[in-house]
């Protein structure tokens, strides 16, 4: 708890850093710009108002815990902290630039993808009106059109996976951006339409389309991809804590490699998140190592081994199944598998020459699972139901290797 409360001082006066750094640097540029004194009372106020709403999503996204943020941002926060105190001296250095160079197309993706889509929409359109305010004859249009820009881009960018494809959303985010660039700064200027005034729209395109592409290269790569390398880890017969499970009860160990690989066989011909569910099956009953088997009590151990968020979060639906509302495909899937064998082991412990009806024994199992109710608040399909069980059918040569 103590460590809880060091960690909420420590935001908090970061958050409180971030707000008086927001009114400094307004204040300093209104200033040094020459601006009217009721101007530099205007800006300084309006940019406190923004980093004031801004900080209290931030806060409200914390109480709400991982969900109230991005990808792995809850973990993270001074990501968003750094950023965005960037931005504010660059919103600020922007008022001394032209309008048609401002990059914040980018600068709305990079804002909600180190927080979440609505923090990223009000900061970036915060920090538009910044820049639009410190400008020597900024108007509505310059703000209108970028905060649409960047809310395109936002709105098609923010969901980013492994395999997701960029070239699209990012193409048309980049075509958005220039008709914008073009309605507002090319139409109305009363000047033959020439090369000369197309540059810097140009070169606004350009310095967006380098900073998406080395931004979504280096957050696919350090943030999207990191779970995916620890998959690979803690996936891993040869993976410590399950070395130690290994050797505390070579019974349960064996059960969650068998679990696994069937479990793994049907998500793969289903469609299930194989990663998340090979995980679940191996380290479900991990907690047989400290003597403990509620979610509280175990939960820490998959902390303090970072599993990914997807993981963690189907192990305590498996551990805990009053946590959720519904059951999960790949819960039930997990479920279904080490049912099966559990069954099977059993059987052949009691007699190692036994002659067992795998099908059978495999229709006796789902015919439990709905006399139990499992599947009344399950969100499969009557077909991937079926085909769970065809697929277990089809394994037989795999259990005759369990003897």
């Amino acid at each position: 708890m103590e460590s809880e409360n060091k960690v909420d001082f420590k935001i908090k006066l970061y958050y409180g850093g971030l707000f008086l750094l927001t009114g400094l640097c307004v204040f300093a540029f209104s200033f040094l710009t020459g601006k009217s004194y009721e101007a530099i009372l205007r800006n300084t106020i309006v940019s406190l108002i923004i980093t004031g709403t801004v900080i209290f999503m931030l806060i409200d996204a914390i109480t709400r815990g991982e969900g109230g943020f991005s990808y792995d941002n809850y973990k993270h926060k001074d990501r968003f902290i750094a950023v965005y105190a960037i931005f504010v001296v660059l919103a600020c250095l922007f008022g001394l630039v032209p309008n048609q160079f401002w990059p914040y197309m980018s600068m709305f993706v990079i804002l909600g993808l180190f927080s979440n889509a609505e923090i990223g929409l009000v900061s970036g359109t915060g920090l538009v009106t910044v820049s639009v305010m410190l400008e020597e004859n900024g108007n509505f249009g310059e703000l209108f059109m970028y905060v649409l820009a960047g809310a395109v881009a936002l709105a098609l960018l923010r969901d980013l996976k492994e395999n997701t494809a960029i070239g699209f959303p990012v193409a048309i985010s980049l075509m958005m951006q220039a008709v914008l660039l073009i309605a507002f700064n090319v139409l109305f200027q009363n000047r033959t339409l020439s090369i000369n005034i197309l540059i810097l729209p140009i070169l606004n395109l350009m310095l967006n389309l380098i900073i998406l592409l080395i931004f979504l290269n280096m957050f696919g790569v350090y943030i999207i991809r990191k779970s995916n390398d620890m998959y690979m880890d803690i996936n891993d017969t040869e993976y410590p804590l399950l070395v130690k499970l290994k050797d505390y009860d070579k019974d349960e160990y064996y059960k969650a490699i068998h679990t696994a690989y069937l479990a793994e066989r049907i998500a793969n011909g289903l469609g299930f998140n194989a990663r998340a569910i090979k995980n679940c099956s191996y380290y479900h009953r991990i907690g047989k190592l400290e003597g403990a088997g509620d979610w509280e009590s175990v939960k820490h151990i998959y902390e303090e081994n970072h599993f990914p968020d997807e993981a963690i979060a189907l192990l305590h639906e498996y551990i805990d199944p009053s946590s959720t509302k519904s059951k999960s495909k790949e819960a039930l899937t997990i479920s279904i598998t080490e049912t099966v064998i559990s069954s099977i082991m059993y059987l052949i412990k009691k007699n190692k020459d036994a002659k067992i009806d795998y099908e059978q024994l495999i229709d006796k199992v789902f015919e439990k699972k709905e006399a139990d109710g499992e599947l009344k608040n399950c969100d499969v399909t009557f077909r991937e139901y079926d085909q769970m069980k065809k697929i277990l059918k089809k394994e037989k040569l795999y259990y005759d290797f369990l003897r």
